[in-house]
């Protein structure tokens, strides 16, 4: 068995680490930490983690590996020593997803560890699998770039598209982490939506930097505009791009391309029908829908994912699992919580 510790287990990210971890059938989850908490039991702050039976620490013991739920710049400064003894680290902050410290200021701030970002791997399987599987540090995607990266990449790779293209993503609460705030309370959220970080959301650059790698063209120019919706878990993205003029597709070929781009990822399918998020919930699924509206000569592809599973500690798990030579499955089967 894997000894593997957590970092930061009280917020919503590593509470979701820590019960995937869970019955894991090769890695123990042995230590976990959370300094608001530290000396409390596991259970008192999360009940439905109480099975655990651990206790919240304010520093990780020893361990085989290491994930980190910390917000960025804390998540790179708090690392940097386990990455030098050369300890797999899984990040699920955004602090190691941009490849140079250049990209990452405009969005974050000065990084704390730049020497870093050369080593370290975008943790998205279904692009990076054989480059995660022989990583120490690996930088889970955002919860937004994950969905849409997931539904164009066949797309893009295949040189399908314009350049010019349109994400809109529909976010649950628990996306903007456990910290309160007036936009997040009850009756502030509820039975109504609303559109936020219009001027730029830090996980655009993930999208235009993943996308990007795919073709031989311009970076991509993606107009991104995420929203809030009443739901506790969840994300759902429509993605929209012309075709090139060149473009020899139809639906039945589009929908093959799709399949057989996803026929080696076991998290990734091509759904019949446009997905909802229920579909998706507690999992560490992906759904993607393909459509071409023959109309305006664009495609449309809806993505749907639980952004605490195959957008956030579910693909830190896939990714661990690649990393530490595991099954790329293991723990994480579970089909969606569904109704």
């Amino acid at each position: 068995m894997v000894r593997v510790g957590i970092i930061n287990v009280t917020g919503y990210m590593g509470a979701e680490a820590a019960r995937l971890l869970h019955g894991h059938p090769d890695i123990e989850l042995v230590s976990v930490t959370g300094r608001s908490e530290a000396g409390r039991q596991l259970g008192d702050v999360y009940p439905h983690l109480a099975p655990l039976g651990l206790t919240v620490e304010p520093e990780l013991g020893d361990v085989d590996a290491i994930v980190s739920a910390l917000p960025h710049a804390a998540s790179a400064e708090t690392l940097l020593p386990y990455i030098e003894q050369g300890v797999p680290v899984v990040d699920l902050s955004a602090d190691f997803r941009l490849r140079s410290a250049e990209e990452y200021e405009p969005w974050y701030g000065e990084h704390p560890a730049p020497q870093l970002l050369a080593d370290a791997v975008f943790g998205i399987p279904e692009l990076h699998g054989e480059e995660i599987a022989g990583a120490k540090l690996v930088a889970a995607s955002g919860c937004h770039a994950c969905a849409a990266i997931l539904g164009l990449a066949p797309a893009v790779k295949a040189g399908l598209v314009r350049p010019e293209i349109v994400v809109d993503s529909k976010s649950g609460i628990s996306g903007a982490g456990r910290t309160l705030g007036l936009s997040y309370h009850f009756a502030e959220a509820n039975e109504g939506v609303s559109a936020y970080a219009l001027g730029g959301h830090r996980q655009l650059p993930e999208m235009t930097q993943e996308l990007g790698a795919l073709w031989e063209a311009p970076a991509p120019q993606i107009t991104f505009v995420p929203h809030l919706i009443p739901m506790s878990r969840g994300i759902l993205a429509t993605c929209y791009a012309s075709l090139r003029d060149d473009a020899k597709i139809n639906s039945e070929s589009l929908r093959s391309l799709y399949e057989e781009f996803y026929a080696d990822a076991p998290f990734v399918s091509v759904a019949a029908d446009p997905p909802m998020t229920k579909q998706t919930a507690g999992s560490n699924y992906c759904l993607v829908y393909p459509l071409l509206d023959e109309r305006t000569n664009r495609l449309v592809v809806v993505s749907c994912l639980d952004n605490l599973g195959k957008g956030g500690a579910g693909q830190g798990v896939q990714c661990l699992n690649l990393m530490l030579g595991l099954p790329e499955t293991a723990g994480l089967t579970r089909p969606a919580v569904y109704p």
